[in-house]
């Protein structure tokens, strides 16, 4: 285990294995780099979580993989992949939740094999842990549960690296909790992300103050989709299932904000055709608008960096 101190005005040298790097980060805290297959998480550089909300079917995981590998490969940005094989916090009993554990594994594991990236995806209950650990490589701890000490320390014996997201219901400083639960699993490989907070009844805001605050704990992903969410707030017709609203229109704003304010990593829920997909398509981005948006947010990280590095 690492023993690791942050200080306001300071840095602190700590002990490291040959796994890991520290970093400075704009000189209050450090930052734990570590790498996921071809992506380094932490180092500075910029990368990308991507992919649809749920396992639709194989040839659409398959499709949305390779699009989205083809976008950022052209653009240099390292990717992984995610997509649920079971929403299992959907709104209504009346939702597709996907293809359930064993399919859905099968899928994501032809989609690492054929597309060669690394894949993410969430786990609700630690009976599935052991066998998704098995296929992905980073496990996610979805935001509703992200205080459950029991699935955090079972995602983080698998040592595959853990997404923890940031409930919206948490404070960024009480998630240093959820982080010290993994690495006192033996587990450093943590990062976090952030999704938004409630903002009274079906509505988020972000407080882009929470990226840095996060940042003293592990290194931090920007969720610019989920944070245009509208929870529970859609059922157009009174009649089929209620489901999230969103305002996809601000993804690029938040998105920009958040590199802008030092996130490590950037999530998207991607579509190639949002008001037909089956899961979240009200919040998520479509696949067309993918290549400018990428774009600009390495504009952003660039100019900074640019600054940086210059007296």
């Amino acid at each position: 285990m690492q023993i690791t101190r942050f200080l306001p005005h300071d840095i602190t040298f700590i002990f490291c294995s040959a796994f890991f790097a520290i970093s400075a980060v704009e000189g209050f805290c450090l930052t734990i780099s570590f790498q996921v297959e071809g992506v380094r998480i932490g180092s500075g550089n910029l990368f990308l979580i991507a992919g649809p909300c749920v396992i639709e079917s194989e040839k659409h995981a398959l499709f949305m993989a390779e699009v989205i590998k083809g976008v950022t490969r052209a653009l240099n940005i390292p990717f992984i992949f995610k997509a649920s094989y079971d929403k299992a916090n959907r709104t209504s009993m009346r939702s597709f939740r996907g293809p359930g554990l064993t399919e859905g594994l099968r899928i994501l594991k032809k989609v690492k094999d054929e597309v060669h990236v690394p894949i993410l995806t969430d786990v609700h209950e630690t009976a599935d842990v052991a066998k998704v650990a098995e296929v992905v490589d980073v496990l996610q701890i979805p935001a509703f549960l992200c205080r459950q000490t029991d699935l955090i320390i079972a995602a983080a014996m698998t040592e595959r690296a853990v997404n923890i997201k940031k409930g919206q219901f948490v404070s960024p400083w009480d998630m240093k909790h959820a982080v010290e639960k993994c690495r006192t699993a033996g587990n450093d490989r943590v990062f976090l992300t952030e999704r938004g907070s409630s903002f009274g009844y079906n509505n988020l805001v972000v407080d882009m103050r929470s990226l840095a605050i996060m940042r003293k704990f592990a290194p931090v992903v920007f969720d610019a989709t989920h944070s245009v969410q509208l929870p529970s707030a859609s059922n157009e017709d009174g009649n089929g299932p209620t489901t999230s609203g969103g305002q996809p229109e601000f993804i690029p704003v938040l998105a920009r904000a958040a590199v802008a304010a030092g996130a490590d990593g950037v999530f998207l829920e991607v579509h190639d055709n949002p008001q037909e997909a089956k899961s979240d398509g009200a919040n998520a981005l479509a696949s067309t608008q993918l290549r400018g948006l990428l774009k600009e947010l390495l504009a952003v990280h660039g100019v900074l960096q640019a600054a940086r590095s210059t007296p």
